[in-house]
């Protein structure tokens, strides 16, 4: 499991020691912690508990009981292919049910979260995937020995971004967009802008008269190069530049805002969950046992979050919640306003990589092309 950074080498050995007494040893099983940290942000503990129960005299009991199938009559069964009686296998303990890894990996979660907010830490942890939380986003993906061992050798990358598709997209396009300007730069004296909507129209002129229709200088290009770059207030190589570094600093910025949004409205969802659990079941005279168990499980969590105060805060969390959502939506809009522009920019890039390639060629092989 891994550790949270927030905390302390020690708040975390005493977090993990607690944990395991409270759903491992209280029930009965002996646990063999070892926490790992090589100060590589990545702290982390191993587990191993005992999946066969202990007898009263300190031997080790049995994994699992014979439960013989009876007749009609309450006589055994026998298997003549076999050669014994039908019987079923019961485990004594649930230790090794599928079941539990779920159960305890929710409560370490719910644990974690609880020492971070008494100990005023904003971060949080959730155990489902970002599928099952409905959050689009790349899960970082986790290296065993021998991969670690290739990384290091520079075979894999393991700085996998957290964060949405698109955005990593686009920012992969602009910076390609980027270090084209740099390179181009490099090679000759760019000449204004203007002047390159200049030679388009004095270019698409010329194609008419020599009835030269398909030319790639159009009147449409160079009507949106220019609705571009009077829009943004570009005259020159160096502006188009600047406005390409504006657009990936914005970029980064809808990044670092969505993270944060992202983790505070899963935090919120299972706060408002949780008190509308608790509050249902509070008003009813009597529990199922899975309504007990809701209960039991929503009272916990909820002393947890309120951290000693007695009145739910559920309507304030609603209410940020919403605002939450908005601000997020209010993001989204601007990433997909950004993807256009980008769009257009690039657009405006291939017209003058092909203004600039045409300039270095030869006058007679410009005049051939016409």
């Amino acid at each position: 499991m891994a550790l949270p950074v927030e905390l302390s080498k020690e708040e975390n050995i005493s977090l993990v020691r607690e944990y395991v007494n409270r759903h491992f040893m209280a029930a009965g099983m002996c646990a063999d912690i070892c926490i790992h940290d090589k100060n590589d942000g990545n702290p982390h503990a191993h587990i191993m508990l005992t999946m066969r129960p202990f007898n009263e005299d300190k031997t080790w009991g049995d994994k699992q009981k014979k439960e013989y199938i009876l007749d009609l009559n309450g006589n055994k069964i026998y298997d003549p292919i076999k050669r014994q009686y039908k019987c079923n296998k019961i485990q004594t303990t649930n230790w090794n049910e599928q079941t539990r890894a779920e159960e305890w990996r929710a409560a370490w979660a719910e644990y974690v979260n609880g020492v971070l907010e008494h100990n005023h830490h904003a971060e949080r942890i959730d155990h489902r995937s970002y599928e099952r939380q409905g959050i689009e986003q790349i899960p970082t993906i986790h290296l065993g020995v021998a991969a670690s061992q290739m990384e290091k050798r520079g075979d894999i990358n393991r700085e996998i971004e957290v964060s949405n598709q698109k955005l990593r997209q686009l920012k992969a396009r602009l910076v390609k967009l980027q270090d084209w300007l740099k390179e181009e730069s490099k090679n000759t004296e760019p000449p204004t802008l203007a002047d390159y909507i200049q030679e388009i129209l004095s270019r698409k002129a010329q194609a008419r008269k020599s009835q030269y229709s398909q030319s790639l200088y159009n009147l449409k290009d160079a009507a949106n190069m220019l609705n571009f770059l009077t829009a943004n207030k570009i005259m020159d190589m160096a502006g188009l530049d600047e406005k390409f570094m504006s657009m990936i600093g914005e970029q980064m910025d809808i990044r670092d805002k969505l993270k944060p949004i992202e983790r505070r409205l899963a935090t919120l969802k299972k706060h408002i969950e949780q008190a509308d659990i608790y509050l249902k079941c509070k008003g009813k005279k009597a529990l199922t046992d899975s309504e007990q168990i809701l209960f039991t499980a929503a009272t916990n969590y909820l002393k947890g979050v309120m951290n000693g105060k007695i009145t739910l805060l559920t309507k304030a969390w609603k209410a940020e919640y919403a605002n939450l959502t908005a601000e997020r939506n209010g993001l989204n809009q601007r990433y997909v306003s950004l993807k256009d522009e980008v769009k257009e920019a690039e657009q405006i890039r291939k017209s003058v990589y092909s203004i600039l390639r045409r300039e270095q060629q030869p006058q007679r092989a410009r005049d051939m092309e016409l």
